[in-house]
């Protein structure tokens, strides 16, 4: 970890022994170990009670294996291809056109394949993300080094030529049974907007086992795509060892505000469970993000485990290099993670890199934000989510923690048991990346948020520990727990962000559970005092 940035503060530290409201475990499980978790808990978090398997193995396909060369029919090829059958097709060719997978009577035992030609030791191992050094692309512009061996054209390149909304991959309702392997999955026609490049081909439609493997899924540099995954309607869905590139929204000029590369959360069907692991995950809206759209079901047992976030920094308009749209507008940056919807999450062993201010949103790189959303998802809800093992760098703030009202003065079900530890945070700069400077912003009104843990926690905010927007007239935060981290309390320590008749003090003592405590390390600044005799920091009225 690269040492923080103290812009010329002193601080002083504190060991501070603070009670927990209900039983942590001794040690917590290991990151990969998936099996231990199934059924537990994590703190107050509920862990996911079922886990996708998305394993070779697990999606065995014993059928006729059929070449599908470029000036074959690829739809005529899906249509006519029967569960247990492998399509092949060709590596280096370019299928041009919008694709629908229909739903056929198949089963566990009997999965249809859509893969590259390209034979399995052609392409990384399985596990292993692939980069689009294999579809010939040896870098691309202010992104990570590929550690490319050999820069090969051996995917084969599925592109979406059309004018409507979305494609090239459309499931019809019911599909199922799907693996899609070793696949360039883009777009063509510049400067239209778009919106995602694979989703069920209805709002009403459905579909179910399905598995996105070692694929490079898209945009264009300057154009508008507004996502890559849609899983709205979707249930037993695996994206892993993929690529995700170049979706954005533009500012101004766009059709579109929020660009995902997965997104999901809407709709009347259940949703989940979902397994993404070890992606790279590249959007300027929310790299991830469940909700944010009317519906009645709350997605469940969603485990995000091994992925990188990541926006690249030429998105930033004063920065050197940059990449907007064709217009010269930039693209709407947003947040790196976000739930609005969305219930047994495990957030594991990610990275989540870049992210700024200067729209809508003020740089968070985490928002647990349930939402009512256009007041048509009343019973929205984020619970039971663990964050746990990931390292954030490069942002404005770190995590919001929110139920807020809509325009209609309503609010979400619930937000409730957070499990949030064994974070390492690196670079919070509120001024290069346009924000607040804080770890953690609290707003609580009508629906209290309640049973949150935040342990071994790795941050330097500049300017807030804390903010709380949370009037004494509201309920009270609930089981709040921050035990056993290093954090320096910036300028304002612990701080009202309004919406009561006090501020600093007075709101916090007011709104925090009537035994809050917390324990650690904590670099403070020398206005806050009183220390009783057990040790324990307590905030007293007139103190700040």
């Amino acid at each position: 970890m690269t040492a923080p940035r103290w812009h010329s503060r002193v601080f002083t530290t504190f060991v501070l022994l603070f009670a927990l409201p209900f039983s942590v475990p001794a040690s917590f499980p290991l990151p990969g170990d998936r099996s231990s978790n199934q059924g537990h808990f994590d703190g107050p978090a509920e862990l996911p009670r079922i886990y996708v398997k998305s394993g070779l193995a697990d999606t065995p396909a014993p059928g006729r294996v059929r070449l599908i060369k470029q000036d074959d029919n690829l739809q005529d090829a899906i249509d006519s291809a029967k569960c247990g059958d492998i399509l092949k097709i060709q590596a280096g060719a370019t299928f041009r056109g919008l694709f629908r997978l229909p739903a056929k009577p198949c089963d566990d035992s009997h999965w249809i394949i859509l893969r590259t030609s390209t034979p399995d030791d052609g392409l990384p191992p399985e596990g292993t993300r692939i980069t689009p050094c294999y579809a010939g692309i040896g870098s691309l512009p202010g992104r990570p080094d590929f550690r490319c061996a050999a820069v090969r054209s051996v995917m084969a390149k599925i592109e979406f030529d059309r004018q409507a909304d979305s494609g090239p991959i459309l499931f019809q309702n019911g599909a199922n049974h799907y693996r899609l392997i070793g696949l360039e999955i883009t777009r063509a026609m510049p400067g239209l907007h778009m919106r995602n490049l694979i989703q069920p081909d209805k709002p009403e439609s459905t579909a179910h086992h399905l598995v996105f493997d070692r694929l490079w899924l898209h945009g264009t540099a300057q154009d508008e795509t507004k996502g890559g995954l849609h899983l709205t309607g979707t249930t037993y869905v695996a994206a892993v060892d993929s690529y995700f590139s170049d979706f954005h929204c533009i500012a101004m000029k766009g059709s579109c505000t929020d660009a995902q590369a997965i997104n999901g959360g809407g709709g009347d069907a259940p949703g989940g469970p979902y397994r993404i692991v070890n992606n790279f995950l590249e959007a300027s809206g929310e790299n991830i993000m469940f909700g944010g759209a009317p519906g009645s079901a709350t997605p469940a047992d969603i485990e995000i485990r091994r992925n990188y976030f990541f926006k690249p920094m030429i998105w930033k308009p004063d920065q050197p290099g940059f990449v907007g749209s064709v217009t010269g507008n930039a693209f709407i940056v947003k947040n790196l993670f976000e739930l609005k919807n969305a219930q047994r999450v495990l957030f594991e062993g990610n990275v989540l890199e870049n992210v700024w201010g200067g729209f809508t949103q003020t740089g968070f790189a985490i928002l647990l934000t349930p939402a009512n959303q256009q007041n048509a998802c009343p019973l929205c809800r984020v619970t039971d989510v663990t964050i746990r093992y990931n390292k954030i760098r490069h942002c404005a703030s770190v995590l919001q923690v929110a139920i807020a009202l809509n325009k209609a003065g309503t609010s979400a079900a619930a937000g409730e048991r957070y499990s949030i530890h064994d974070l390492v945070v690196d670079d919070i700069d509120p001024q290069v990346y346009k924000g607040f400077g804080n770890f953690l912003t609290i707003v609580s009104i009508n629906v209290p948020i309640k049973d949150v843990l935040i342990d071994h926690v790795t941050a330097f905010p500049p300017k807030a520990l804390i903010t709380i927007l949370n009037g004494v007239n509201h309920p009270k935060l609930g089981n709040f727990t921050i035990t056993n981290n290093v954090f320096s309390a910036g300028v304002r320590g612990i701080a009202s962000a309004g919406g009561g008749p006090r501020v600093n003090c007075a709101t916090v003592r007011g709104n925090q559970p009537e035994d809050h405590r917390c324990q650690g390390i904590l670099a403070w600044e020398q206005r806050f005092r009183g220390r009783s005799r057990s040790g324990d920091f307590r905030f007293k009225s007139g103190e700040c």
